[in-house]
């Protein structure tokens, strides 16, 4: 097993998928903003090139993050985020274009080192790189880094828990909290300070995606207080925490320990990174549009009422990138909510949603396209299917009927639809669901939560879904790494159906989905691991608990003073935070 080939091949696989989508264009050199960049320049350049140290970054978030622990995090813009402050294993490449798709070494000296039948992975650390306090990075730092972040839910339960899955022993281990051994979990071994070796329970073929995860930052042991552990982080990156606030951000400034010869992916040119939470998202919006801020940390775009203000100027439409976010916006019906116990009901709402209607009701094609398949057209493995088609993609009333009364309820019945408050086009999107679902019978109660909660305290924690009858949940999902089983695992494995809270909304644990994942990323070929994952999607669909709504786009706006400026497709297609200055 070639692990580098690997990743390059999925690479050039996903460039080819995006090239379609990038226009190009370029920016100007001299740091100072502006530029005559042109629409869509930062797909396939990086704008406004600057090799100025200095400035004040400044980021804004309409909530806030499940966590900013690199240990506890499940949120896309966080991984992009925490790159700033803790060094993974390895990392997504911070470039350009498809350069940007692949793997490459971080706090490692290569990507990993696989056995034939890849269930062994070797990585060997960079030697004198320091956390803020000057103490020496150890490979006894990032198996405490794993095992913290997997193994320890009753503190730490917002992240994905690939390791826990794959790791020989994992689902016997404890974690460090309540195991006080030395040794610790037995298949992460480490032979000296920096050899840090994996043995896993079955091959795993995209381990060094999996590596990429800030939970392989490291943490030293003494200073990791659980869930209190946010509030003082020890950095391992160029940027170190001063200050920060749950509810209102954070302050971060350059850490003195941190050296460049170590680190040959980070430039590291802002002085200062400011991060605003709890902003409301329109306010953001004009925000960006005065160059009061650098960038919406979300990455999700403009919202639709900021888009006559910009779209229709040619000025400020310039300013502007339109990727494909590598996501999918879709329904989750939860098959243990009547009446979605019964597949006719929840084929019954895969008739009535009317995708068209919704594009629009948000904004239009830049917001994205009709949805036919769970994985989106830009991730590795993607096949293009429709199982239950519609004239023109706008529902079929009369089939969604007859489906109502095939599953005992003809007159339709009622339900909850859950959809996040801080999220005004998910709303927006709920509200036309909610119009087109009562054309067939169907009433629903749309109820909002915060986004920050939204996983941990409602819709993902199985006990709350029953108990509330939500019986349907709006949901977005990028992939965790930019292939199949990297967008599909925890949203659709069994396993991935946590009590205290996860992302397989739907409750879906279908034996023949289970196991058509572990055979899938157990296949070492590229291309027959790939194929594998079209054939999952189509087990999902068949299930029918899952209606793709639209592959979501972002309209990312680049205000005058953000400097190297470029879209991440491997982070959802939001700016890469890891580049990105600013001329203020």
């Amino acid at each position: 097993m070639n692990s580098r080939k690997t990743a390059s091949a999925i690479a050039v696989t996903l460039a080819v998928a995006l090239g379609a989508t990038a226009c190009g264009g370029g920016g100007n050199s001299d740091g100072n903003g502006g530029g005559d960049a042109k629409a869509d320049a930062g797909l396939s350049s990086i704008v406004n090139k600057s090799d100025k140290k200095g400035g004040t970054v400044t980021y804004e978030h309409a909530s806030g993050p499940d966590s900013l622990d690199p240990g506890n995090t499940y949120y896309g813009w966080v991984q992009n985020f925490a790159r700033l402050y803790a060094r993974s294993l390895v990392t997504f490449k911070p470039a350009a274009g498809k350069e940007g798709l692949q793997v490459v070494p971080d706090l490692a000296t290569s990507l990993g080192k696989a056995s034939p039948d890849a269930k062994t992975w070797t990585y060997t650390l960079r030697k004198g790189v320091k956390y803020e306090d000057g103490t020496e990075i150890t490979a006894q730092d990032v198996k405490y880094a794993v095992e913290r972040s997997n193994f320890a839910p009753e503190a730490l339960s917002n992240g994905p828990t690939y390791f826990k899955a794959y790791l020989d022993g994992g689902d016997k281990y404890k974690g460090p909290y309540k195991d006080k051994s030395a040794e610790g979990l037995k298949s992460i071994e480490t032979p000296d300070k920096y050899t840090i070796v994996f043995k896993l329970n079955k091959p795993f073929a995209d381990m060094d995606y999996l590596a990429a995860f800030s939970q392989t930052a490291p943490v030293p042991q003494k200073a990791d207080k659980g869930a209190e552990y946010v509030k003082k982080m020890v950095s391992s990156g160029p940027y170190k925490f001063d200050s920060y606030s749950e509810s209102s951000g954070a302050t971060l400034s350059r850490n003195p320990q941190w050296d460049s010869k170590t680190d040959p992916i980070r430039k590291a040119l802002p002085d200062k990174i400011e991060l605003k939470l709890n902003v409301n998202a329109q306010t953001i919006d004009e925000h960006l549009l005065t160059d009061a801020i650098t960038a919406d940390i979300a990455g999700t775009g403009l919202q639709s009422k900021t888009q006559p203000k910009v779209l229709p100027k040619p000025a400020e439409k310039a300013k502007t990138d339109n990727p494909y976010a590598g996501a999918t916006q879709y329904l989750a019906m939860n098959v243990n909510v009547e009446p979605f116990n019964k597949p006719d009901c929840r084929k019954a709402v895969q008739y009535a949603v009317d995708k068209v209607g919704m594009v629009n009701s948000i904004g239009g094609s830049v917001k994205g396209d009709p949805a036919t398949t769970l994985l989106p057209p830009s991730v590795s493995g993607y096949k293009k299917f429709d199982l239950y088609p519609s004239a023109g993609n706008k529902g079929d009333a009369a089939k969604a009927k007859e489906l109502l009364t095939k599953c005992g309820k003809p007159n339709g019945f009622k339900t909850t639809l859950t959809a996040r408050a801080d999220r005004p086009d998910e709303v927006q999107a709920a509200t036309q669901l909610q119009e087109s679902l009562k054309k067939v019978g169907i009433t629903a109660e749309i109820k909002t939560f915060p986004a920050d909660k939204y996983f941990t305290d409602f819709v993902g924690v199985p006990d709350w879904v029953h108990k509330n009858k939500a019986g349907m949940m709006m949901m977005a999902w990028g992939a965790d790494w930019p292939t199949g089983f990297g967008f599909l695992d925890q949203i659709v494995n069994g396993s991935a159906i946590k009590p205290s809270g996860g992302q397989n909304l739907m409750e879906l644990d279908d034996p023949k989905i289970n196991k058509a994942l572990t055979d899938g990323i157990g296949i070492v070929d590229d291309a027959a691991r790939q194929a594998k994952w079209g054939e999952v999607d189509k087990l999902v669909l068949e299930n029918a608990s899952v209606v793709p709504l639209f592959y979501k786009k972002n309209l990312l706006y680049r205000p005058e003073s953000a400097t190297n400026v470029t879209v991440a497709e491997s982070y959802l297609g939001m700016y890469d935070y890891v580049l990105m200055g600013s001329s203020k």
